[in-house]
């Protein structure tokens, strides 16, 4: 069986981009920071020397976050704000706390919630807090912080947004994910088509990664379609990919930084696909 239990990010996944913008007085907020990717993008971040505002609901985990921040010794500095994006007086808070360490330049929003069940089944009460965590959270913040990049000394920001293959096409009984997922990719490019080119997005869509949302997801997706939990990951997560490996955190957080850096200056509205093959060569 595939091992893809979450992975540490260590210093040798990290990568690294000579920018100006990546400096202590610019702040990039990030949303789940308190594992899988919305951690390993803290980390990414705060090493490439930005202020890393790292907000989740899981206030453990996300100490757990700083201390490794801490442990890697990395050169930018990462400021916890306990947050439930499901509340709009949190998400206010959060853009405030960052406002208050420096200027805030990016947004990786990059928070997600799975829940399996097919569409006659699926409960409205999962469906509207998924679709608060991974879409209207995204939007409102993204509202709040876009006036703080225009503020900023050039008056540019960048908003990046966690998408999936399933912002592509769709597997079955998630169709909370899904719906939300597209729906990011929509937001991404209202975004660009207001931003004329100084405030820019760009969204990231992978396939299966190596996080606890993955992990927690096997035995109720083994349930649902009546196989084994290994079936799941031979056939369902890796099955079309002709990758044969589930990428790592630290890599799309790697694709996040150069989204936000110079190198992404072409990078307006688009959507960086690292699927392994899974959405372009069906079989």
């Amino acid at each position: 069986m595939a091992d893809i239990s979450p992975p540490e990010v260590t210093w040798d996944g990290i990568h690294t981009v000579d920018d100006e913008s990546f400096a202590s007085d610019n702040v990039c907020i990030v949303t789940g920071a308190a594992s899988g990717i919305g951690r390993a993008v803290s980390l990414v971040a705060a090493a490439n020397g930005l202020t890393v505002v790292a907000t989740d609901r899981d206030e453990t985990r996300l100490e757990g976050t700083v201390d490794r921040g801490a442990e890697l010794d990395v050169s930018g500095t990462i400021k916890p704000v306990v947050g439930d994006l499901t509340e709009d007086t949190d998400i206010e808070n959060i853009v405030s706390e960052a406002a208050t360490v420096g200027d805030i330049k990016y947004l990786a929003n990059v928070a997600g919630v799975q829940h399996i069940d097919s569409i006659e089944e699926f409960p409205m009460e999962t469906y509207d807090m998924i679709h608060q965590v991974m879409l209207r959270a995204p939007l409102y913040l993204s509202k709040l912080c876009i006036p703080h990049f225009k503020e900023t000394a050039d008056g540019k920001g960048c908003v990046g947004n966690m998408c999936s293959i399933h912002g592509h096409y769709v597997t079955s009984d998630k169709v909370a994910y899904n719906v939300s997922k597209f729906g990011l990719r929509g937001l991404t490019q209202s975004i660009a088509a207001e931003g004329d080119g100084e405030i820019r997005s760009f969204s990231v869509s992978t396939g299966y990664v190596q996080t606890p949302l993955v992990t927690n997801q096997l035995e109720d997706t083994a349930e649902q379609r009546g196989i084994t939990v290994e079936e799941v990951i031979e056939d369902v997560m890796l099955g079309q990919s002709r990758v044969s490996e589930m990428m790592k955190p630290v890599e799309v957080a790697n694709l996040f930084l150069i989204g936000f850096s110079k190198l992404g200056n072409q990078l307006v509205g688009g959507d960086l696909l690292f699927d392994g093959g899974m959405t372009l060569t069906y079989e």
